[in-house]
């Protein structure tokens, strides 16, 4: 069993998708807007995925998954990671308007889909926990506002944290938001996440930032996974083959 993960996705699609047919696919926000990169980014991560992942591994997606900003809205988004193999663990983004409330949201996504919020979920020994983060204090224009999320996120995390079983070999994280400002001070994530022995965190949102503000691969013991989807040139990358 191997651990991929991938973030940022941002699907937008308006109608089925066919991948025998990528001409025939609709989009209501399309990507490539921003840059060439994103040109039908959705076939490159779809064959990928395909390509590398087995039904026995597990995907770790953490936000920014589509655009909707209404549960059905995102009905054709949801459809389409339902065609791809392993199991695929997420938490949301900033943009992920459609995920709701949790019970309902967890009706609403595809079968191999599993959703993490103030809980955890077991693979094997492996504990998979996480939130949405946000950004950190001593950021660029961080705001009173800003401050009230990130403390409400603080608390999610730690309820994530908590849940854990004292059976658990390792604790992966999948956060959103790199869980530091822009200078990598230590926040109080990092504080929960080293108080709990996390051993890795995923984390997307840094998109054509990353090679200015990325952590390093590892710092505090701590392992760190850039996974935005452009970064990886929309390819799920492994971090953890056990």
């Amino acid at each position: 069993m191997r651990f991929f993960s991938i973030s940022d996705l941002h699907l937008s699609f308006a109608k089925p998708v066919d991948p025998q047919n990528w001409q025939s696919v609709e989009l209501y926000k399309p990507m490539d807007v921003f840059n060439d990169d994103w040109h039908k980014h959705y076939q490159k991560i779809y064959e990928n995925w395909q390509a590398r992942v087995k039904p026995e591994d597990i995907v770790l997606m953490p936000g920014d998954i589509s655009w909707a900003t209404r549960l059905e809205e995102a009905r054709h988004d949801m459809d389409f990671l339902g065609l791809m193999p392993g199991t695929i663990y997420a938490v949301p983004g900033n943009h992920d308007y459609w995920w709701q409330g949790i019970t309902k949201t967890r009706q609403f996504v595809p079968d191999n889909m599993k959703l993490i919020q103030n809980d955890s979920a077991m693979v094997g020994d492996i504990a998979l926990c996480g939130t949405r983060g946000w950004t950190c204090p001593n950021s660029h224009q961080f705001t009173a506002e800003d401050e009230k999320i990130y403390k409400r996120e603080l608390i999610r995390l730690e309820n994530s944290l908590r849940s854990v079983p004292p059976n658990a070999s390792e604790i992966i994280v999948l956060m959103h938001f790199m869980p530091t400002n822009e200078v990598h001070e230590r926040s109080g994530f990092i504080e929960l996440l080293c108080d709990y022995e996390v051993s890795r965190v995923v984390y997307g949102h840094l998109h054509d930032r990353a090679r200015n503000y990325r952590l390093p691969d590892e710092l505090w013991g701590i392992k760190f996974h850039l996974v935005s989807a452009d970064y990886l040139n929309f390819c799920p990358r492994i971090i953890l083959e056990k």
